[in-house]
């Protein structure tokens, strides 16, 4: 890590060498109000009314990203943690900011250490058990934003997650669904079953080891977790089942966010902020964006989601994940080419070679110079402050491994390493040595938290679960708004289709609703295959309209949306 980055985390984490509470609780003092109401665009209920909670209580939209994601660290445990990480990407008062709380790999973490004696990837070795997670940064990144952002006393976002956790709450048939699926592939080789197999439609799960971690972390912040009681579980939870994991106590008092540069760049009228590296979806968002703008000629009177349509996005979205698999990783690590990969010239000699009816041969889609299972939920207040935060344990679940005494799952992110250069991972995404793994570095990411002003006020927040879903996701919802005008939900709804160079022109579909026939069948024609995938994201958006913030849960899964006149 640079000395700058170094000193960034620091100051951003608040935190003393002692770990303990040295800096006073700071924050943005109440604006004028830009907006009609605030907004909270969630995964799921809970935590779509803790977060309105937190801004009827004189909250901002910092305070009630918070809350939420402590919130779905109880009621969304497939997804919702604190023991993973992600990315937020805020605008406050007008101005762009970016929060990288990503998970960092162990300092015993090895380029090889996933590979067999003849040099191939263990079967599940970078998804399931102990090994498979990388140092947590969820608690420390919530932390982050707050301490320099928030309004409100830290345990106050805080509790009401512990009242979630110590209360309980009835578990939805979808979450129910969802555990048993993850049970099948993780519960043989972890404690998973021991903490979630009670769940019980119509019956109120509580989790009350979770709600004394929580409740730890609301009275003493981020060291709570890092050292001390949490840090020593985390540790010892290493040394049991099948096979041995490498953080160590060393690797969680080391743990620092960072606040980074957010990417930004105008598109028909509106800024676009989104996420830099260590994530691949702000830069692919801003080629993707810029690259259709481009070939704007082909685009002409194309209707949505024609096979003329989904064609021209595969077209686009398989020069997008070819740059992704060669250039990007951790900027701390490897020198990433930003600029050069947003270049408007580079932008648009790649969207020059764009076929118009059949697909490019995939051989010929090289680099062109010389990486479902998060959540996500957007908030804005009525002041026009607005958080758009992805975060993630990986896979549903994680990696399966609950800390016992603690309460919490751990991450499965290791996999998002090249756990060897050209193996695709468990979303079929490949990578190379700018992604390999090494000690401390942070693994590439596909999550995409954007945020769309018009002279520094929201206009849109949005960002999705899904993998390397989550880029197209974004993407597809961005134009159904705002180049087909659709009203929010339509554009929500809509169906979505999903390319990501390999394998090789094939077009991922919904999984609740397949292609029409003859539109499968047109495809074909072009020498597309066509795929149903299990999952197509979970859309957080908000849209601001004539000031007014309006909101559309995804029916993909369990959303929920809330808006608050307070």
């Amino acid at each position: 890590m640079s000395k700058t980055s170094r000193r960034e985390t620091l100051l951003g984490l608040g935190l003393g060498l002692t770990g303990t509470l040295c800096l006073p609780e700071t924050g943005i003092a109440k604006g004028r109000r830009v907006l009609k109401a605030g907004a909270a665009a969630t995964a799921d209920t809970p935590s779509a009314e803790i977060g309105i909670q937190i801004l009827e209580a004189g909250g901002n939209a910092v305070d009630a990203a918070v809350a939420i994601g402590f919130a779905l660290a109880v009621s969304y445990p497939e997804a919702g943690n604190i023991g993973g990480g992600g990315f937020m990407t805020l605008v406050i008062q007008g101005k762009p900011y970016f929060l990288d709380y990503r998970e960092t790999a162990p300092a015993k973490a090895k380029a090889d250490m996933y590979l067999n004696a003849e040099g191939n990837v263990r079967p599940g070795s970078t998804v399931i058990g102990n090994l498979a997670a990388g140092t947590p940064g969820t608690v420390a990144g919530l932390y982050a934003a707050h301490r320099r952002f928030g309004r409100l006393p830290w345990a106050r976002v805080v509790g009401p997650a512990i009242g979630l956790a110590r209360e309980g709450f009835t578990p939805p048939a979808q979450m129910i669904r969802i555990y048993q699926e993850a049970f099948a592939d993780l519960g043989r080789d972890t404690n998973l079953g021991s903490y979630f197999g009670t769940m019980t439609e119509g019956k109120i799960f509580t989790q009350p080891d979770l709600a004394n971690t929580l409740e730890a972390i609301a009275q003493r912040g981020p060291s709570a977790f890092y050292q001390g009681r949490v840090a020593t579980q985390i540790v010892a939870q290493m040394s049991r089942g099948v096979e041995k994991g490498l953080i160590s106590l060393a690797d969680l008092e080391a743990y620092r966010p960072v606040w980074r540069a957010a990417l930004t760049s105008k598109w028909r009228g509106y800024e676009v902020v989104s996420a830099p590296p260590p994530s691949s979806g702000g830069i692919a968002l801003l080629q993707l964006l810029g690259m259709k703008e481009a070939r704007s000629d082909l685009f002409a009177g194309v209707a949505h989601n024609s096979a003329q349509y989904i064609h021209l996005l595969a077209e686009l979205e398989k020069r997008v994940f070819a740059d992704r698999a060669v250039y990007l990783g951790d900027p701390d690590f490897v020198q990433v080419p930003v600029s050069r990969l947003l270049d408007a010239d580079y932008i648009k000699a790649r969207a020059e070679s764009v076929q118009a009816e059949f697909p490019s041969p995939t051989e010929r889609i090289r680099p062109g110079l010389e990486k479902p299972q998060t959540t996500h939920y957007s908030v804005v207040d009525a002041d026009g402050n607005a958080v758009s935060n992805t975060y993630t344990v990986n896979g549903w679940y994680g990696s399966g491994v609950v800390v016992e005494g603690a309460g919490f799952l751990l991450n499965n992110e290791m996999d998002d390493f090249s756990a060897k250069p050209g193996v695709a991972n468990q979303f079929g995404v490949v990578g190379g040595d700018a992604n390999a793994i090494q000690p401390f570095k942070r693994p590439l990411s596909s999550m995409t938290p954007t945020i769309l002003t018009k002279n520094g006020v929201p206009a849109m927040v949005l960002g999705s679960p899904g993998g390397s879903r989550i880029i197209t996701t974004v993407f597809q919802v961005l134009l159904n708004a705002l180049d087909y005008k659709m009203p929010l939900k339509a554009a929500v709804d809509a169906l979505r289709y999903h390319h990501q160079l390999l394998p090789e022109n094939t077009i991922y579909t919904e999984p609740y609703a397949p292609a029409p026939a003859d539109l499968k069948q047109e495809l074909e024609r072009r020498t597309y295959r066509i795929e149903a995938q299990s999952f197509n994201g979970d859309m957080a958006a908000i849209q601001v309209r004539n000031g007014e913030p309006l909101v559309a849960p995804d029916p993909r899964a369990r959303g929920a949306a809330r808006i608050t006149r307070h």
